[in-house]
């Protein structure tokens, strides 16, 4: 049965789609709900900022790491049951969130919260290669980025209507009653990875698909570009506040019209990106938004160390820079997938890894550098995208060579 074949026997169509959107998008939501929050949890818990910011980090830390293990769990037990295992950690960690009477525990709770998340991201994103070929699988992929780019969007703001009309505890317990639908949603699908494709043995073997994994090239370069891709989006993500209200002085309200113009620019590409895939297809588009990138990052620099253009000239260089992230990230996704045969958990728990440890250390590196202007924030744009773009031209390279070898 093809993966084609299999998606349309289990559930094709709006319904899969709005299933995926919840599984990938609490990545985000998660933390994008309770934003807001942050000040009044720092009242209410007698916390100082930098304890509070450690409930952004260590989910960070949780998430990424979490996926390696649900990736060979997934692998050797199917996606259904790890998932469910995955909701109903996520739902205990919202709660025990919602409870916490100390900062500490909150840190603690939330790393739990991050731990069953990582499962539905992982195991979400390995469903979609199981359910579809390569370039319909790069399509699914650049329509769930549309619809994730929702959650920045609205969570803040969705976050802070609900602090305006109750505590911030009842933003945890908004979290746990969303899971507990994508719980119910989940009992109704049926399973995506039969047991005739699953990885038999021991569970223990499974983990050591990693090495097999690390010894996959064309694997490790994907996973290469979307954890330098993400190294410079998250230095944007921790240091454009400080830029443009700091430096340049706009107010936070207009900060956040700026923000949100940056994810409308991820969106707009993803749909041009899933539009051009059938005529290019994944690996053209994702070397092609790679270079567009890298361009647009050197002028990110240019313009943060000189200051030509104000203002104006930085946030479009960075504004596309930005856009050209939902070019490669679904692309790169998709094209990590296909380079292995066996272990599709395992390996998209390596691309997950790679991506959100790229993040972490893009934002690190932005506020480590930090001394007022923009320079810092330019300098790790311009080295992420030139590491990405130099992954991005390896795989080109890769392919042009297997295409002159191929028998005729």
């Amino acid at each position: 049965m093809t993966a084609s074949s299999l998606a349309n026997t289990i559930h094709h169509g709006p319904w899969l789609t709005a299933l995926l959107s919840l599984l990938l998008g609490f990545a985000s939501i998660s933390t994008d709900l309770y934003l807001p929050a942050l000040p009044t949890m720092s009242v209410a818990l007698g916390a100082d900022r930098g304890t509070l910011e450690l409930t952004v980090s260590s989910y960070l830390l949780g998430f990424s790491l979490g996926q390696l293990f649900w990736g060979p769990v997934s692998d050797r037990y199917g996606r259904k049951l790890p998932l469910l295992c995955g909701l109903a950690i996520f739902i205990a960690g919202a709660a025990g969130c919602a409870l916490s009477t100390g900062a500490w525990r909150l840190v603690g709770w939330r790393v739990v919260q991050a731990l069953g998340a990582s499962a539905a991201f992982v195991i979400g994103r390995a469903m979609v290669r199981d359910l579809f070929d390569r370039n319909d699988a790069a399509r699914m992929l650049s329509t769930l980025m549309m619809i994730m780019g929702i959650a920045p969007l609205l969570g803040p703001t969705i976050g802070a209507q609900i602090l305006a009309i109750s505590s911030w505890q009842y933003i945890s317990w908004s979290l746990v009653g969303m899971r507990a639908v994508t719980f119910a949603a989940v009992c109704r699908l049926a399973e995506p990875l039969p047991p005739a494709r699953r990885e038999h043995g021991a569970l223990l073997g499974k983990f050591a698909t990693y090495l097999e994994h690390l010894r996959n090239p064309a694997l490790m370069l994907y996973a290469g570009i979307l954890g330098f891709s993400a190294a410079g989006l998250f230095a944007y993500v921790a240091g454009s506040a400080f830029v443009f209200i700091q430096f340049y002085g706009l107010s936070a309200e207009v900060y956040g019209l700026v923000f949100a113009s940056s994810i409308v620019g991820i969106m707009l590409a993803n749909a041009v990106n899933r539009r051009l895939l059938p005529r290019y297809g994944s690996d053209r588009l994702m070397l092609a938004g790679a270079i567009c990138g890298g361009v647009a990052a050197f002028f990110v620099a240019l313009l943060a160390w000189t200051g030509w253009g104000g203002m104006a000239a930085f946030l479009v260089a960075l504004w596309f820079f930005v856009a050209m992230g939902g070019m490669i990230g679904a692309n790169a996704v998709a094209g990590g997938l296909t380079s292995v045969v066996k272990g599709t958990g395992s390996a998209s728990a390596l691309l997950g890894c790679a991506q959100y440890g790229g993040g972490m250390i893009g934002a690190g590196l932005v506020s480590a550098l930090s001394q007022g202007t923009p320079a810092p924030l330019g300098l790790v744009v311009l080295m992420s995208s030139l590491a990405a773009g130099a992954c991005a031209i390896a795989i080109a390279r890769r392919l042009l060579a297997e295409g002159a070898t191929a028998p005729t």
